[in-house]
């Protein structure tokens, strides 16, 4: 098996190409999206270059403290990106948020290096992208379930007023619309692995492949990482709203939307 193709700046620029096709069809329906998507190409560009020279510079100076920056840095721009969508929470339930998310990143990030791999826990080859891969599915997961949530409580607004009118107590109104977002949040991902090796090859396994490891060290690999993205997505979604939901209302059974 040969290793991996190096992609010089002109192979490279090609792929630019294809933005012309999503262009094209966007004309073509109508779609009026044509600046954001070459705003998000450029960021993205920008962005993967300049954090594949950090992380060039961390893995040429191996140090722990290099590796536990960064993910730090990562756990807090999710946080981040996460809360900005949200802002009309309440502290308490942010804070529950912030929490969960370093929390269950943290735990499963080191479970993975640490028992999973036997490896240091901050050796930079492993954590780092590691933590890419569970903190950005826990982020997607936990925007996706605090949509459904919020959403679903203005929805059913005048429902929670009669049930709360007819002296329900408020978890018990409250925390079907909680299960109900961590099964929304959860879908994407269990829909991912039922598909996954017939329908699709994910993205890690396709990375190593490229890059000559065995086909079946890469599948290895890559049904342990979904398995602690679909953990890491449950424990963040599950911590989240199961301690935020409890900041909605008060010690007089009134709720707070």
């Amino acid at each position: 098996m040969q290793g991996i193709v190096k992609l010089n700046l002109f192979q490279f620029s090609t792929i630019y190409l294809l933005l012309f096709v999503v262009i094209a069809i966007m004309k073509k329906t109508g779609i009026n999206q044509t600046k954001l998507l070459l705003i998000a190409s450029f960021r993205m560009t920008v962005q993967l270059v300049l954090a594949g020279l950090i992380l060039t510079y961390i893995f040429q100076n191996e140090n722990p403290v290099f590796t536990a920056v960064y993910i730090l840095i990562m756990i807090a721009f999710s946080i981040h990106r996460v809360l900005a969508k949200h802002p009309d929470l309440n502290n308490r339930f942010k804070a529950a948020i912030a929490l969960s998310i370093a929390g269950a990143g943290i735990a499963v990030i080191f479970f993975f290096v640490g028992v999973v791999i036997q490896m240091d826990l901050l050796n930079p080859q492993y954590a780092i992208p590691i933590s890419g891969m569970l903190i950005g599915n826990s982020m997607t997961g936990i925007t996706l379930a605090l949509n459904t949530f919020t959403h679903s409580l203005k929805v059913e607004r005048n429902k929670i007023e009669s049930l709360l009118n007819l002296g329900v107590a408020p978890s018990k109104i409250l925390l079907p619309f909680v299960n109900q977002a961590i099964e929304t949040a959860l879908l994407p991902t269990m829909n991912s692995m039922l598909g996954m090796g017939i329908i699709s090859l994910p993205g890690m396994m396709t990375g190593q492949i490229l890059s000559g490891t065995l086909p079946l060290t890469a599948i290895l690999y890559q049904i342990a990482i979904m398995i602690a993205i679909c953990t890491t997505v449950c424990m963040t979604v599950f911590s989240s709203l199961y301690f935020g939901y409890k900041t909605l209302y008060t010690k007089k059974n009134q709720i707070i939307l």
